[in-house]
């Protein structure tokens, strides 16, 4: 039979995933202009398995699917790997289409399925480093907690070696026709925004990401099936190496200057202290208006890039407000490889510049302590001073390069 709606992926394996395009902020907090897709899996034989589910607002695409793969079979088990709601909230209608099927998962799942979903019935529960079978397939299941829900755990394939990463190895992005990694330009397709997706979900975690990454490292991996993102079932290292890059932090060597300005003079300053990055030998330079650019690429970008410059107005005595709602943010990051600098400006009291230095000092980040603060305009003084300020953050980047 010809499946029109379902692609198959290997003999008696298919993705039955969907993409969202009506979904504006993912979380309600991260913008996906490009969409998301949710990736969900069928595997047939002796068990019509389903390896995760979709969100509810696209659970008609997603059962039309995976009525189309079964061709009239039933199915036999779901595992659950992570049971966030954009994988899981779809789990009541697929159950009453079909009651028959049995749940599959850890036992940190079993509290959200009963709050979540009033199930608590018709459950095998596994634990980490757990081979059973299923029909006639073997599956081994490894936890890995707080990557990102405290439930998380992937499922390896041990006769095909194939893993089923859930939200590890995923990305922004809907799959546009391709579903695999050699279908596509990764690079130029899907690359930013995976490293968005990251750092805005799982960068948090990052040392609970590099134990889970050790964990899996023994494992003879052919084909990875991510919940979110395209397939790699050409080329898995890269996405492993990427990852791996990501939640160690590596940075490359150019300089991410964000400021808020309400009249435009903080926005001056920075403009000078990107000169001095210049100067300093770094050509690598992006400036970034903290009311203009939305905090998912600034976080992304203050992951991306070794040097980091913050530089706000001050604001009823405090730091100017979106600049404080970044501060927040970044504080949740716990990033330690980086090298910081900051400047501030002023009309007829202070605040931000107290506002920036006791973040850098709270957070035991490394930073340029010079910092300037500026009443008004910059005078010709205060000029030199923040191009020093740029000049000095560019001579520790490559030094910090050097001694690679």
């Amino acid at each position: 039979m010809e499946h029109l709606l379902s692609q198959k992926i290997d003999d008696n394996f298919y993705y039955i995933g969907v993409n969202d395009r009506i979904t504006h902020k993912f979380e309600g907090m991260w913008p996906i202009p490009n969409g998301v897709a949710y990736n969900s899996y069928l595997v047939k034989g002796k068990a019509n398995i389903l390896i995760d589910s979709v969100k509810l607002n696209r659970i008609t695409v997603f059962l039309e699917r995976l009525y189309d793969a079964l061709e009239g079979e039933d199915l036999d088990y779901i595992i659950i790997d992570h049971i966030e709601p954009d994988h899981s909230s779809g789990l009541t209608t697929i159950m009453d289409n079909y009651p028959n099927t049995k749940i599959v998962c850890n036992k940190r799942t079993l509290p959200f399925l009963k709050n979540y979903y009033n199930i608590e019935d018709n459950i095998i529960v596994v634990k980490d480093k757990e081979t059973i079978t299923l029909g006639d397939k073997r599956y081994t299941f490894y936890t890995t907690p707080m990557v990102h829900w405290p439930e998380s755990m992937v499922c390896y394939d041990e006769d095909d070696k194939i893993l089923f990463s859930q939200d590890i190895f995923g990305g922004f992005g809907t799959l546009d026709g391709a579903i695999f990694d050699d279908q596509i330009d990764f690079d130029s397709q899907y690359l930013d925004e995976t490293r968005r997706y990251y750092i805005n979900i799982v960068g948090k975690y990052s040392k609970q990401a590099l134990a889970a990454l050790n964990k899996l490292s023994h494992l003879d991996i052919k084909m990875i099936c991510p919940d979110h993102g395209p397939i790699w079932r050409k080329d898995p290292s890269k996405i492993l190496n990427l990852y791996t890059s990501l939640a160690k932090q590596e940075t490359v060597d150019g300089v991410l200057i964000v400021y808020g300005s309400m009249y435009g003079n903080t926005e001056q300053m920075a403009e000078l202290v990107a000169q001095g990055v210049v100067e300093g030998g770094i050509g690598v330079v992006k400036v970034s208006d903290i009311t203009k650019v939305d905090m998912s690429y600034i976080l992304s970008d203050t992951w991306k890039y070794k040097g980091v410059i913050l530089g706000s107005c001050s604001y009823d005595n405090n730091i100017f407000p979106p600049m404080g709602y970044l501060l927040s943010d970044l504080s949740h990051q716990k990033m330690k490889n980086n090298i910081w600098g900051a400047f501030g400006s002023f009309s007829w009291s202070g605040g931000a510049v107290k506002r920036l230095k006791g973040f850098l000092e709270e957070e035991k980040l490394n930073y340029i302590e010079t910092i300037p603060e500026i009443q008004g305009a910059a005078n010709p003084k205060e000029a030199e001073e923040l191009k020093e300020l740029g000049r000095e953050v560019a001579r520790r980047i490559l030094k910090a390069s050097e001694e690679k």
